[in-house]
């Protein structure tokens, strides 16, 4: 663990680090490997976000590793279950030996005569910069920043007299018992929060500036419970896996041809739900589905509080906070002992690290994603970016295995490098990430570019992607591999 020199550094432990480590012992089973995890624990997402009712809004089948089956019956799982399931898929294949605890990559300079990454490491035990070096840089960092969230600037915010908490950093212990809730947003966060707070609380108010598509969705899979009974745990997953990858995009394909009868259909869903109890207009948005991502709740959860009358929507704008809580542009005031502003993330790539090659500062915000996993102009170089219309770890793994390919292509032809370059001026730069969302809208400027035809296409395909990632040739005559002079080279001669 004390290597200062590795074949490959992946940087951060969570779903996409594991994986990604997982696979480079399976494909590449001699190249050496470090994991760098800033923080001190495995799971990263899931090890971070502690607010009452963390669990996936995709189901875990698709959510799941390719090489690991879950076996929890519930397909839509809590936040524990699935920490626990990444920290079980390393300590099974013995990844934890790998990680390095408490360091974070600060900057990563590429040198060509020597074909390795230099990279500038805190580390969070002796509070100094250490320099470590890498053949191949692989970041699965996520896209979000972990020492803070996103939060506006309300007015009056500070004459508030109680409690207010951002989900990304939820207060342990917290005793909300028989308090008066409002939860700002009204994405997968607050819609997982209102339903698990209403055990204590004297009542939970969702305050929306506008509404999102809601959709029940069963948090067992009654397939996936049916075919248990007949078949072992991994039929049981491939199956469903497939079985769920091909609805999801399917609806995705249809929600983008079709819009008005699928947005007619989900209405209709959300209509059932609320049983007349509670009014349509907080559950109708103005835009088509999948514009901005779907909101799945298990079992209806969140339909169901709202018809017991235990929670309630507003749909409204903040005018200021008051010292009891927040008054609206409409003049209504909601009282609160406690206010969640569950109003998104901070988006970063990259863990925020500064990126430069021969010396020569590089923004990677201004250069196109090469199958949304390496960079134009970039060597030795590779991210791990998942799906935001099915579930991440679909990409993460097909990404995975696509990294391990070049890496051996490499290998086979006695290669040192290699990095996508583009050779067609038709190819125009356009945004990474094609949804209306607010906090990716918010982020655009700090993602990459992508291309308007393949290779620097990011299709959001998860069977589009499959064929090319897997199966098709790696030299594509854009990716170029080389072998620089340098000191290296030159004693390899």
């Amino acid at each position: 663990m004390s290597s200062k020199h590795l074949d490959v550094i992946i940087v951060g432990a969570g779903l996409s680090g594991i994986g990604a480590a997982v696979h480079l012992q399976r494909d590449c089973p001699n190249k050496s490997y470090a994991i760098l995890e800033n923080r001190q624990a495995i799971g990263g997402t899931w090890d971070l976000f502690r607010y009452p009712g963390i669990r996936s809004d995709s189901d875990m089948y698709t959510l799941g590793y390719s090489f690991k089956p879950w076996t929890n019956p519930k397909a839509i799982a809590d936040g524990p279950s699935i920490r626990d399931y990444i920290q079980e898929t390393a300590l099974e294949n013995g990844i934890d030996k790998h990680i390095r605890f408490g360091h974070k990559i600060l900057s990563a300079a590429w040198s060509t005569p020597d074909a390795l990454w230099v990279l500038s490491v805190e580390n969070a035990a002796t509070g100094k910069v250490e320099k470590l070096t890498c053949n191949f840089l692989w970041m699965c960092t996520g896209y979000y920043k972990y020492h803070q969230g996103y939060t506006p600037e309300f007015a009056g915010r500070d004459s508030f007299k109680g409690q207010i908490i951002h989900p990304q950093f939820w207060p342990e212990n917290l005793d909300y018992s028989g308090k008066k809730v409002v939860i700002i947003g009204s994405g997968a966060t607050a819609v997982t929060l209102l339903p698990a707070m209403t055990d204590k609380a004297a009542h939970v108010t969702m305050l929306q500036r506008s509404p999102t598509y809601i959709v029940t969705i069963p948090e067992k899979d009654p397939i996936a419970t049916g075919l248990r009974r007949f078949l072992p745990e991994k039929a049981v997953y491939r199956i469903t896996r497939a079985k769920n990858v091909s609805l999801t995009l399917g609806f995705f394909n249809l929600a983008k041809k079709k819009p008005k009868p699928v947005r007619r259909l989900l209405l209709s869903l959300t209509r059932r739900q609320l049983a007349g109890k509670v009014d349509m207009k907080h559950f109708t948005p103005s835009y088509n589905p999948w514009d901005e991502r779907l909101c799945a709740v298990p079992n209806g959860d969140l339909f169901k509080v709202l018809r017991q009358g235990k929670a309630s929507v507003v749909t409204d704008h903040i005018d200021t906070f008051t010292e009891k809580g927040i008054k609206l542009k409409s003049g209504q005031e909601l009282e609160a002992d406690i206010i969640i502003t569950a109003t998104g993330l901070d988006l970063q790539i990259m863990g925020g690290a500064t990126f430069s090659v021969d010396g020569k500062p590089v923004k990677l915000t201004e250069r196109m994603n090469y199958k949304g996993i390496l960079f134009e102009g970039m060597p030795n170089l590779a991210m791990v970016f998942g799906y935001t219309n099915a579930s991440w770890t679909l990409k993460a793994d097909i990404s995975s295995e696509y990294v391990c390919r070049v890496l051996n292509q490499m290998d086979k032809k006695g290669l040192r490098q290699c990095m996508p370059v583009n050779k067609d001026s038709s190819v125009q730069q356009e945004a990474f990430v094609e949804m209306h969302s607010g906090y990716i809208q918010r982020a655009l400027a700090h993602l990459p570019k992508q291309g308007n035809k393949a290779p620097w296409k990011v299709y959001m395909n998860y069977m589009l992607d499959l064929g090319t990632l897997r199966y098709k040739p790696i030299d594509d005559g854009v990716m170029e591999f080389s072998n620089p002079a340098g000191k290296k080279a030159k004693q390899a001669a």
